[in-house]
């Protein structure tokens, strides 16, 4: 599975990208907490049963649903990254003690042998749009599940509709290259940008009672500890430079053009700051199908 500039998904997570996410793993979680809770609310887990997190990161997913499962309950989460995995394991070991135990595995939920009808629900916050075949992907997901298991997810719609990612890309564009366009059809973010996608694919992998809900939350990307407008302001363009999507656009760039993106995107956020924190909307899929 392809990253930007030729690596493969492995590489990039293996890479700078995975060291700085797992570092800022608190900071990327609060951002999305809105979004996580808007993913359980739909999923629901039973207490007791046994669930599959895709693309588990820094495993807050997976902390989460061990809790709802409880002490008889099972998780087993897979990334590509590891630095992320060894972030999840040492949070597992602190924050999901009297939860249901969490296996982190390093494996590709795409070729994966997860084994057959195994868990009653796989989740994913985020880390199902990156394959390189989707039919084949979320057919080996659906093996693992047992009939009539639950599968629930959340990805992206358009950029358009995600002003946390096209605000600051709209202001860091003109001191870059313009990126080629990404086929539609491509791994990426906005993989399943269009709810017919997720409808077809889905069902090409033999799902059944699909459901594609939009979800809009706001995101605060910072909050100053003073409530002033500026220290939010430096604090979510540092947010959105180095961990959000536009990260991928200055990858590359000198310092002097990165300094110069983050000063861009710190000046605009600072007119948007309202009592100390810098929000801007999110829109999501959330997903859900069964066996």
């Amino acid at each position: 599975m392809m990253a930007n500039g030729g690596i493969t998904q492995r590489e990039y997570w293996n890479g700078e990208v995975g060291a700085r996410w797992a570092r800022n793993q608190r900071r990327i979680d609060a951002v999305f907490a809105p979004l996580t809770a808007a993913l359980f609310a739909e999923a629901r887990p039973r207490v007791d049963s046994a669930l599959l997190d895709i693309g588990c990161g820094a495993g807050d997913c997976a902390i989460v649903a061990a809790r709802q499962l409880g002490g008889r309950g099972r998780v087993v989460a897979a990334d590509l990254s590891v630095p992320l995995l060894a972030v999840a394991r040492e949070r597992a070991e602190i924050e999901a003690l009297a939860g249901a135990p969490i296996d982190f595995i390093e494996a590709d939920a795409q070729t994966h042998d997860f084994g057959s009808a195994v868990f009653e629900h796989a989740i994913s916050r985020f880390g199902v749009m990156f394959f390189e075949d989707s039919g084949i992907a979320f057919a080996n997901i659906r093996k693992a599940l047992v009939p009539g298991g639950r599968l629930t997810f959340l990805c992206w719609r358009r950029m358009e509709e995600n002003p946390w990612i096209s605000v600051p890309r709209r202001l860091v564009l003109p001191l870059v290259l313009e990126p080629e366009a990404t086929p539609a059809d491509a791994p990426g973010p906005f993989r399943f940008a269009e709810s017919e996608t997720i409808g077809a694919v889905l069902a090409q992998a033999g799902f059944l009672d699909i459901t594609v809900e939009a979800v809009d939350r706001p995101l605060t990307l910072a909050r100053s500890a003073d409530g002033t407008s500026r220290d939010a302001a430096e604090a979510a363009a540092d947010f959105a430079i180095e961990l959000g999507p536009v990260s991928r656009l200055l990858r590359d760039q000198p310092d002097s053009v990165r300094a110069t993106a983050r000063r861009l995107v710190a000046e605009d956020f600072a007119d948007r700051a309202l009592s100390g924190a810098v929000t801007l909307d999110a829109g999501c899929w959330l997903v859900s199908a069964r066996r």
